[in-house]
Protein backbone atom coordinates (compact mmCIF):
# COMPACT_ATOMS: atom_id res chain seq x y z
CA UNK A 1 0.00 0.00 0.00
CA UNK A 2 1.47 3.50 -1.05
CA UNK A 3 2.59 5.92 1.68
CA UNK A 4 0.38 9.30 2.20
CA UNK A 5 1.75 12.56 1.98
CA UNK A 6 0.60 14.74 4.05
CA UNK A 7 2.48 17.71 2.63
CA UNK A 8 0.94 16.80 -1.03
CA UNK A 9 -2.03 20.06 -1.24
CA UNK A 10 -5.82 18.94 -1.66
CA UNK A 11 -6.74 18.79 -5.19
CA UNK A 12 -9.33 21.78 -4.86
CA UNK A 13 -6.51 23.63 -2.80
CA UNK A 14 -7.73 27.68 -4.47
CA UNK A 15 -4.29 29.16 -3.96
CA UNK A 16 -2.99 25.70 -6.18
CA UNK A 17 -6.04 26.64 -8.74
CA UNK A 18 -4.83 30.28 -8.90
CA UNK A 19 -1.24 29.75 -9.65
CA UNK A 20 -2.57 27.27 -12.47
CA UNK A 21 -4.85 30.20 -13.50
CA UNK A 22 -1.51 33.13 -13.68
CA UNK A 23 0.77 30.75 -14.79
CA UNK A 24 -1.44 30.13 -17.65
CA UNK A 25 -2.11 33.47 -18.70
CA UNK A 26 1.57 34.39 -18.30
CA UNK A 27 2.56 32.21 -20.77
CA UNK A 28 -0.19 33.13 -23.15
CA UNK A 29 -0.04 36.54 -23.60
CA UNK A 30 -0.60 37.26 -27.37
CA UNK A 31 3.57 39.20 -27.40
CA UNK A 32 5.90 36.22 -27.45
CA UNK A 33 8.28 38.48 -25.60
CA UNK A 34 6.29 38.85 -22.68
CA UNK A 35 5.11 35.70 -22.53
CA UNK A 36 8.70 34.61 -22.27
CA UNK A 37 9.34 36.51 -19.35
CA UNK A 38 6.42 35.95 -17.79
CA UNK A 39 5.70 32.64 -18.02
CA UNK A 40 9.03 31.30 -16.88
CA UNK A 41 9.13 33.79 -13.96
CA UNK A 42 5.55 32.61 -12.71
CA UNK A 43 7.09 28.80 -13.30
CA UNK A 44 10.15 29.55 -11.03
CA UNK A 45 8.58 32.15 -8.55
CA UNK A 46 5.06 31.65 -8.32
CA UNK A 47 4.46 29.93 -5.77
CA UNK A 48 7.07 31.66 -3.42
CA UNK A 49 5.06 35.12 -4.02
CA UNK A 50 2.96 36.19 -1.48
CA UNK A 51 -0.86 36.96 -2.11
CA UNK A 52 -0.09 40.79 -2.36
CA UNK A 53 1.95 39.70 -5.64
CA UNK A 54 0.04 37.44 -6.49
CA UNK A 55 -3.08 40.47 -6.53
CA UNK A 56 -0.20 43.19 -8.40
CA UNK A 57 1.35 40.04 -10.60
CA UNK A 58 -2.52 39.59 -11.84
CA UNK A 59 -3.27 43.76 -12.02
CA UNK A 60 -0.15 43.12 -14.59
CA UNK A 61 -1.98 40.78 -17.09
CA UNK A 62 -4.75 43.13 -17.17
CA UNK A 63 -2.51 45.77 -18.77
CA UNK A 64 -1.42 45.91 -22.23
CA UNK A 65 0.94 43.59 -23.49
CA UNK A 66 3.33 45.56 -24.97
CA UNK A 67 3.08 48.43 -22.08
CA UNK A 68 3.94 45.81 -19.71
CA UNK A 69 7.06 44.59 -21.37
CA UNK A 70 7.41 48.00 -21.89
CA UNK A 71 8.02 48.77 -18.33
CA UNK A 72 9.62 45.62 -17.29
CA UNK A 73 12.51 46.28 -19.72
CA UNK A 74 11.87 50.08 -18.62
CA UNK A 75 11.71 51.82 -22.28
CA UNK A 76 8.73 53.29 -21.22
CA UNK A 77 7.83 54.55 -17.90
CA UNK A 78 6.24 52.43 -15.69
CA UNK A 79 3.18 54.08 -13.93
CA UNK A 80 3.37 54.27 -10.21
CA UNK A 81 0.69 52.09 -9.45
CA UNK A 82 2.93 49.39 -11.11
CA UNK A 83 6.20 50.37 -9.86
CA UNK A 84 6.05 47.67 -7.01
CA UNK A 85 8.82 45.16 -5.56
CA UNK A 86 7.28 42.56 -7.81
CA UNK A 87 8.04 44.99 -10.54
CA UNK A 88 11.85 44.56 -9.42
CA UNK A 89 11.59 41.56 -9.48
CA UNK A 90 10.37 40.87 -12.77
CA UNK A 91 12.69 43.10 -14.02
CA UNK A 92 15.65 41.39 -12.10
CA UNK A 93 14.52 37.74 -13.52
CA UNK A 94 14.24 39.33 -17.27
CA UNK A 95 17.55 40.20 -16.83
CA UNK A 96 19.25 36.56 -15.22
CA UNK A 97 16.62 34.81 -17.55
CA UNK A 98 17.74 36.56 -20.40
CA UNK A 99 21.72 36.31 -19.57
CA UNK A 100 21.49 32.36 -18.69
CA UNK A 101 19.85 32.18 -22.14
CA UNK A 102 22.46 33.77 -23.81
CA UNK A 103 25.01 31.87 -22.20
CA UNK A 104 23.41 28.63 -23.43
CA UNK A 105 23.38 30.02 -26.73
CA UNK A 106 20.00 31.36 -27.17
CA UNK A 107 19.70 34.81 -29.51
Amino acid sequence: MAEHDARAEPINDPRRERLGRLTFRAWRRGFREADLVLGPFMEAEGAALPDSELDAFEALLAEDDHDLYAWIIETKPTPALHETPLMARLRTYMLTHVSAAVAEGAG
